[in-house]
């Protein structure tokens, strides 16, 4: 009976966030439907939620038996859109009046890219539909199945009694202990001490271990070591992360280590060797998948004949059909038998491992990259398959993207990796050796967010560019009068005095280093603002000034989102923010700015008004840290 105030207090806990969840969807699905109704075309193109105009290519049958139509972007923006595998999504046309219409009817993305993307439709008619209209364009409708999924697996979980689900709950929110085997530890020379301990506690555990991995300290390279490692002791583990981009790292380390890798869902980025260890590709090379393919066109061919046949022909034709569709079944169960028998990793994304080719499948263990970007109804739906989870991450990094305001402050942002990680320090692993950046660069991100622990190895901690340069500059505009602009809630603000200024200081910095030893080297630079609109505004002015076009693929542009997980040789920051009061709005999210400062192998230059940023105690203390340095 002692126990009971404590599973209750885990169960108002799930209950809360089902409750904020639901805050969350309601929210983000009224946005949606305002955005829908509101917003023209051009701004939808330019926030990446829409194409349009499209062109249609051929349509057909995929391995998975879904009516699919290629299509094409007529124009290549310079924009970041958001379609990718399993994303719904409506087609539209534009009537002589202007008028928007939608066709009736909601697909799904089956693969997409920069300029191109395959569509699943849900029948014969819906293609008939997209092949009849003209000046088309598709946009990403909202995504009920997704919500659907996490609202199930919360139900379940707070529903779970007596079974493995209901253990990993109770040990996951509740107080006790998690468990621990006693293993003789594995020595991994080619790890350092901290990833080496990191790689055993995940050996140990019964339930739950967390390899907390700061910028640069290798969390990828111990995630890869710790499920290699798990694979000589068990025959199958899941992979999952909140995106598909992170699923896709983590498969491509796995697969050069040969790891045989299924991955549901298509990849993000395309090449043959990703492409490779698609469930969809493997299905299409398996042995009995020419016959399974005629028996599938077979079925097309005598449904399609029925109209015009008369009852005894009809009659003939429904037995030959379900002698035709009995072993189209048998040959699809066999073929997948195969495909996971063979496979040692199953990859996907949170929100795929409740995808219906995993139905009834369980794992020993499962694993979840970027954790702490994921909401926790998210690892839910995967952890329902498993009997223990290793989470990897950091929670000093992104956080989940929540669109409610509310809910986030209510408590949805709080990721379950952060939940257990504060609950249960002794089965978190930190990394604390970082092989990206200069010692100074390094320093204060260590002091503000991970305790000091962090150390800088050897071999980068003096690293440089120029001789008696400093590795961090700070430009302060406060004498230089730049203001801020409010655009928009979509883009945000803009400050383009500054970010013209950034590109004469980088101009500036490449001068001194040298068009030569640039190219040579392949010195790369990453140009940052956490403001959407201050992004396209320095990649416009980068297309108009001819003396950064030696230098293209050189330069990237793009919000801190976007460089999570990335890293270059310069960084250059656009703050933006400028006014008397104060407001500094979204950078106080430090936890933005913690991956914004933590880019840069061996040069930092930030831009920003003090006057404006000194009145929060972060950006006073980074500004006197850089001063003193």
């Amino acid at each position: 009976m002692g126990d009971r105030p404590i599973f209750t207090s885990v169960i108002k806990e799930l209950e809360q966030q089902q409750a904020l969840l639901q805050m969350e969807y309601e929210y983000e699905k009224e946005e949606f439907c305002k955005q829908t109704e509101t917003m023209g075309i051009a701004r939808k193109v330019k926030r990446g939620v829409c194409w349009c105009p499209i062109r249609l290519g051929k349509s057909y049958y995929n391995s998975l038996n879904q009516l699919v139509i290629e299509l094409t972007r007529s124009e290549d923006l310079d924009v970041n859109h958001s379609f990718e595998f399993g994303r719904p999504v409506r087609f539209f046309y534009q009537q002589y009046n202007g008028t928007i219409v939608y066709l009736d009817f909601t697909a799904a993305v089956s693969y997409a890219d920069e300029m191109r993307m395959v569509v699943a439709l849900p029948n014969t008619q819906a293609l008939a539909e997209v092949e009849d209209k003209e000046g088309l364009g598709i946009q990403l409708f909202f995504d009920e199945t997704s919500y659907r999924n996490m609202f199930e697996a919360l139900s379940e979980v707070i529903n779970a009694k007596d079974n493995k689900l209901a253990e990993l709950r109770n040990t996951l929110l509740g107080k006790e202990a998690a468990n621990m085997r006693n293993l003789f530890p594995v020595r991994f020379p080619w790890l350092n001490g901290s990833q080496e301990q990191a790689v055993n506690r995940v050996l140990c555990t019964k339930e739950v271990a967390i390899i907390h991995g700061p910028p640069g300290t290798g969390k990828t390279t111990t995630l890869v070591e710790a499920i290699y490692e798990t694979l000589h002791r068990e025959h199958q583990v899941l992979v999952c992360a909140q995106s598909n981009t992170a699923v896709d790292w983590i498969s491509e380390k796995l697969v050069d280590r040969g790891v045989p890798v299924l991955r549901i869902g298509n990849p993000s980025r395309v090449n043959d060797k990703m492409l490779s260890f698609t469930y969809e590709r493997q299905f299409e090379n398996h042995p009995a998948y020419n016959e399974l393919w005629s028996i599938r066109k077979a079925i097309r061919d005598a449904v399609g004949s029925m109209r015009s046949k008369s009852h005894s022909e009809k009659e003939r034709i429904r037995n030959r059909l379900s002698n035709l569709r009995n072993r189209a079944t048998e040959l699809e169960i066999r073929i997948n038998e195969d495909l996971f028998a063979n496979a040692r990793v199953i990859a996907s994304t949170l929100i795929s491992s409740n995808h219906r080719v995993l139905m009834g499948r369980r794992f020993p263990t499962l694993f979840i990259d970027e954790a702490a970007q994921a909401l926790e109804a998210a690892c839910w739906v995967a952890i329902r398959k498993a009997d223990r989870v290793v989470f990897a991450g950091d929670h000093c990094q992104l956080p989940p993207t929540i669109k409610c305001q509310s809910a986030a402050h209510g408590g949805l942002n709080e990721t379950l990796m952060e939940k257990v990680s504060k609950r249960k320090s002794d089965v978190v692993s930190l990394l604390n050796i970082q092989y990206r950046m200069h010692e100074d660069i390094m320093r204060f991100s260590s002091q503000w967010f991970y305790h000091n622990q962090l150390q800088a190895a050897p071999d980068v901690k003096n690293r440089g560019i120029l001789d008696y340069d400093t590795p961090i500059t700070w430009i302060d505009t406060t004498e230089m009068d730049f203001r801020e602009e409010y655009l928009n809630e979509t883009a945000g603000r803009i400050n383009k005095e500054e970010a013209e200024l950034l590109l004469r200081e980088l101009e500036n910095y490449i001068r001194k280093i040298g068009y030569e030893r640039i190219i040579e080297e392949r010195i790369d630079f990453g140009l940052i603002s956490p403001y959407k609109a201050q992004v396209q505004y320095i990649r416009s002015l980068l297309k108009k000034n001819s003396f950064f076009r030696p230098y293209k693929k050189l330069i990237t542009v793009n919000t801190v989102d976007g460089f999570q997980g990335q890293e270059k040789d310069v960084i250059f920051i656009s703050l933006v923010r400028a006014n008397d009061n104060g407001h500094i709005g979204f950078l106080n999210d430090l936890r933005r700015m913690n991956v914004a400062i933590t880019r840069a192998r061996m040069k930092l230059v930030i831009l920003g008004n003090s006057n404006t940023l000194k009145k929060h105690r972060f950006y006073r203390e980074l500004i006197e840290y850089v001063e003193n340095l």
